[in-house]
């Protein structure tokens, strides 16, 4: 799991948080200590779809160097062997009597599997990450507050906000400081930011009320944390989502 760049005559450092005004950028190369997933957050991306656009496979390793497409479509290999999957089991398909019968001993528990997952896909059970008042609020469209700060003292607990695995611990990425990013479904991940300490490493799996890391000031003025949700990959407000 490995992945960030910037295009302009003068290139800005590839952990940069802003791209440069006026331009758009189609791609990003990958630097040393790079995720997938780190890259997805900083463009506002959703990993899946980056991963697709570019042919990656789980578990999503890149290699410093590696040109990341931001935009596009999944290539046409893909949809080719995927075209390829669904057709196979119609060539080996057994008589007409056989299906129908194995049709309606299977039909009902297929979907009832089906149901349950779609249900399940989004649902998280959120925490609060930190004691503390919210100093500053979720703006939608403002690249400055896509999260919310709570203020705190050094050495604080940061807690995980709900089940998941960790995917990014590091300090690669501009204006966040020292950072942790859970995962905790197909759908949502959390970000916690300016830590003076994190105690978990990528793919620790943690439980929603676990110390992860210690609150700090790093990447900022004065000790906070800065903490984001991600649902598919855009910043949502985390008011709307904790108890």
């Amino acid at each position: 799991m490995q992945a960030l760049s910037s295009c302009s005559s003068h290139k800005a450092p590839s952990s940069s948080l802003r791209q440069p005004p006026g331009i758009k950028i189609t791609h990003h190369t990958v630097s040393k200590g790079d995720t997938l997933y780190a890259i997805a957050w900083r463009y506002g991306k959703n990993f899946r779809q980056l991963a697709a656009i570019n042919g990656i496979p789980s578990p999503y390793k890149i290699y410093p160097g590696q040109r990341i497409r931001l935009s596009g479509s999944a290539p046409s290999k893909s949809v080719t062997s995927a075209a390829k999957k669904q057709k196979a089991p119609v060539a080996k398909a057994k008589p007409a009597a056989t299906q129908t019968t194995t049709a309606k001993k299977s039909l009902t528990p297929k979907v009832k599997r089906q149901t349950a997952s779609s249900s399940q896909k989004g649902s998280v059970r959120w925490r609060w990450p930190a004691k503390g008042k919210v100093i500053s609020h979720f703006r939608s469209g403002d690249p400055l507050r896509k999260g919310v700060d709570i203020a705190g003292e050094k050495g604080e607990a940061v807690l995980a906000a709900a089940d998941g695995t960790v995917i990014y611990a590091g300090s690669a990425l501009r204006g966040y400081g020292k950072l942790l990013i859970v995962k905790h479904n197909e759908v949502y991940l959390s970000a916690y930011a300016h830590n003076h300490r994190l105690l978990v490493k990528e793919g620790s799996r943690v439980k929603a009320g676990q110390r992860i890391a210690e609150l700090g000031s790093s990447g900022t003025d004065r000790d906070k944390l800065h903490f984001e949700i991600r649902k598919n990959g855009q910043p949502v407000d985390p008011l709307a989502y904790l108890p």
